[in-house]
């Protein structure tokens, strides 16, 4: 009797792990479809994002150019002057002379790790498996009132990013991640507002609010060429 106890004990909990996998891979493929489906994700090679970042009350013009797995740049005129932050596999810099640098300075671990993520605009969900992430269900919260799930992502280098999936629209509304700044580590919460369809099909949070401030992209193109020179350090 005891050992039957103990095997229907055990049953009942890889019966649990079971759906709560089966769970996070359902809502995944949901919030693939809403963003239009893995044939249409899978086409997605390069985007270029145009907006403001209003930070303290100033604003800042922006330009955001990425090639899938290839590079990331991100532009910024600030107060009359040109400063970037750039990166490609092999590693990443900053240029801000509005914080009186006179030359470009190469990426700290933390800044690199970052950047490499941000060049999978397709996203972490699709294809998850194949690129070494972990995705766990952890419920669900309420984010601004609405009921949201709650997801665990963690990529094959260990980083680990918690990303808040609306129930109704299937749409990410909210991400928290941990980084290293100055040899201090910090939580980095984002949020991603006004879901809207570009030119070409594809749909992007056209308003995101972290700690820096909020970034409202006025256009957002893609599949549009560029020049991987621009991703050189």
């Amino acid at each position: 009797m005891k050992y039957s106890k103990l095997f229907l004990a055990t049953a009942i909990i890889l019966s649990s792990y079971c759906a709560s996998a089966q769970t996070a891979d359902e809502v995944i493929n949901k919030n693939i479809e809403a963003m239009g489906g893995r044939q249409k994700l899978g086409s997605l090679n390069t985007v270029k994002m145009t907006g403001n970042l209003n930070a303290q009350g100033t604003d800042v013009a922006l330009v955001m150019t990425k090639t899938q797995n290839v590079g990331v740049r991100v532009d910024l005129e600030i107060m009359g002057t040109s400063n970037y932050q750039v990166a490609n596999s092999k590693g990443g810099s900053v240029f801000m002379p509005i914080m009186g640098m006179a030359e470009p300075k190469a990426m700290d671990n933390a800044q690199f790790k970052s950047a490499l993520l941000q060049s999978n605009i397709r996203g972490q969900l699709l294809n998850y498996k194949e690129d070494g992430t972990n995705i766990v269900m952890e419920g669900g919260e309420k984010v601004d009132g609405a009921d949201a799930f709650k997801l665990k992502v963690t990529n094959k280098l260990g980083d680990t990013t918690t990303i808040f999936i609306d129930k109704k629209n299937y749409h990410v509304v909210k991400s928290l991640s941990k980084t290293n700044v100055n040899g201090q580590e910090m939580e980095i919460e984002s949020s991603y507002n006004n879901y809207k369809q570009n030119d070409g099909g594809f749909w992007f949070p056209y308003s995101v609010t972290s700690a820096q401030g909020t970034i409202i992209f006025d256009k957002i193109e893609t599949n549009i060429p560029v020049d991987e020179a621009i991703y050189a350090n």
